[in-house]
């Protein structure tokens, strides 16, 4: 997935960059409002960073702007402004959430994560090409050429899970909130295991995984066609 950083401090931006980029995210970069908007209608990323207040065209107007014009991306708007009417003018702008300065880290990536979690609950992934294998997720079928895989609806579950990421690290607790639900108690370790399982199936050597990396002390992200 790649993600719009909109910021006009340098040392904020780069630190941004390097935040995302490190969770497996593609970024690119807009050091202005004016810039922030031609490369959100021209590169239509999958979620925006929006600063507030940047040369040029405030964040308030670039979020109305891109709303204006059919942007339907996510839009996190950050400011250092966190009064409750700053916050409530960016949201009528067309934001989908708001998160003063200063952050952790922490509270940004999860706000991230659902924010990407939201949009492809709207836009969800009916198949992918693993390898040769394809994946059916309407059907709940699998195969290769002509030969069916036997997947559990736990292992669809997982692949999908992974396949809308597009490419973003899926952590553990991600797998367990989606394909288990937090009142069953699993353990990541049941993610791993899992994990494993699919490897198995859809690798041609599952000690060498082509397709589902693991992304250390993070998740797993899916490399597909």
């Amino acid at each position: 997935m790649r993600l719009l950083i909109a910021e006009d401090e340098p040392a904020m931006r780069t630190a941004l960059t390097d935040l995302l980029e490190a969770e497996g995210y593609r970024t690119i970069a807009a050091n202005d409002g004016a810039q922030a908007l031609n490369r959100a209608l021209r590169e239509k990323p999958d979620l925006i960073l929006l600063d507030v207040m940047m040369p040029k065209v405030d964040g308030f107007s670039v979020c109305k702007a891109l709303r204006k014009a059919g942007a339907n991306a996510p839009i996190l708007m950050l400011t250092a402004r966190g009064q409750i009417t700053d916050r409530v003018a960016g949201l009528d702008a067309g934001a989908d959430d708001y998160l003063p300065k200063p952050f952790s880290s922490a509270e940004l990536l999860a706000r991230v994560r659902a924010l990407l979690r939201r949009r492809q609950r709207n836009e969800p992934v009916e198949k992918v090409a693993i390898g040769s294998a394809t994946i059916d997720f309407t059907r709940m079928e699998a195969a290769r050429g002509r030969r069916k895989l036997h997947l559990t609806p736990k292992e669809f579950a997982m692949l999908r899970l992974l396949a809308e990421a597009r490419g973003a690290v899926v952590t553990r607790e991600d797998f367990l909130d989606a394909a288990w639900g937090y009142g069953a108690f699993p353990t990541t370790r049941t993610v791993d295991n899992h994990i494993a399982k699919l490897r198995a199936k859809l690798e041609t050597d599952a000690a060498h995984p082509q397709f589902i990396h693991t992304v250390p002390g993070k998740g797993y992200r899916l490399s597909a066609e």
